[in-house]
C-alpha cells in the first residue's frame, strides 16, 4: 500500500521560506518519477515541480516557481523535498506530493499522470 505524508507546511509572511516533506511508503521515491502539485480555492490543481526516477537529472517547474523553488530527494530517507524562498502571497495553496510509477511516455507536471497522491499541506502566505 502506497502512502504519502506530506509535512512542513503553515502560515508565512512575503518573502519567507518553507521546506515540505512528503515521507513515502509502500513506493521508492528513487524508482518514481515524483512531484509537487498545488491547488488554491477556486482552482485547478496545478503541477508545481517533478523530478525524474533514478539518477537522472531531470526536473520540471511551473515558470510560477522557476528560481524561488527546488525540488530535490533523498532515497535514503525515502522521502521527497520541496524547498520554497521568496515566497508570495499567490503561493497560498493546498500542496501536495505525487507519485508516478508508469513508464510509458510522460507529460510534465500533468495531475492525470500521477498515481498515488498525498492528502496535502496548508501553505499560507500572507502580505
Amino acid at each position: 500500500q502506497v502512502q504519502l505524508v506530506e509535512s512542513g507546511g503553515g502560515p508565512v509572511q512575503a518573502g519567507g521560506s518553507l521546506r515540505l516533506s512528503c515521507a513515502a511508503s509502500g513506493v521508492t521515491v528513487g524508482n518514481a518519477r515524483m512531484a509537487w502539485f498545488r491547488q488554491a480555492p477556486g482552482k485547478e490543481r496545478e503541477g508545481v515541480a517533478d523530478i525524474a526516477r533514478g539518477s537522472r537529472i531531470s526536473i520540471n517547474y511551473a515558470d510560477s516557481v522557476k528560481g524561488r523553488f527546488t525540488i530535490s530527494k533523498d532515497n535514503a530517507k525515502n522521502t521527497l523535498y520541496l524547498q520554497m524562498n521568496s515566497l508570495k502571497p499567490e503561493d497560498t495553496a493546498m500542496y501536495y506530493c505525487a507519485a508516478r510509477t508508469s513508464w510509458l511516455p510522460y507529460v510534465p507536471l500533468g495531475a492525470s499522470e500521477y498515481d498515488y497522491w498525498g492528502q496535502g499541506t496548508q501553505v499560507t502566505v500572507s502580505s
